[in-house]
């Protein structure tokens, strides 16, 4: 068992994820975010999801502004542009297929 919340607290370095499981060929993974949010990025063959576990953010997603705050998911589909915004704080649950 892990505790997300715990673990993702622990982490020497915002926006640098650690994979804390694998299931079906997608990432797990756990994120701190800080104030500097991160560029645009996409992901041609894999659709991403978000789920914050702690704080807000804002997520940009080809010029849809989405605000995200503890408790809150999201899908990013496949191909689609998109970045974290400036302001941005917390802790972050993010499934992948890198």
């Amino acid at each position: 068992m892990i505790n997300l919340i715990a673990e993702t607290a622990t982490l020497p370095h915002a926006w640098r994820s650690r994979i804390v499981g694998k299931i079906a060929g997608a990432n797990l993974k756990i994120i701190r975010m800080d104030e500097a949010g991160i560029p645009s990025e996409s992901h041609a063959d894999f659709d991403e999801a978000l789920f914050v576990l702690d704080g807000s953010m804002t997520l940009d997603v080809e010029g849809e502004l989405i605000a995200m705050s503890a408790g809150d998911f999201f899908v990013i589909p496949a191909g689609k542009s998109h970045r974290v915004l400036e302001g941005s704080r917390g802790l972050l649950f993010l499934v992948d297929a890198e």
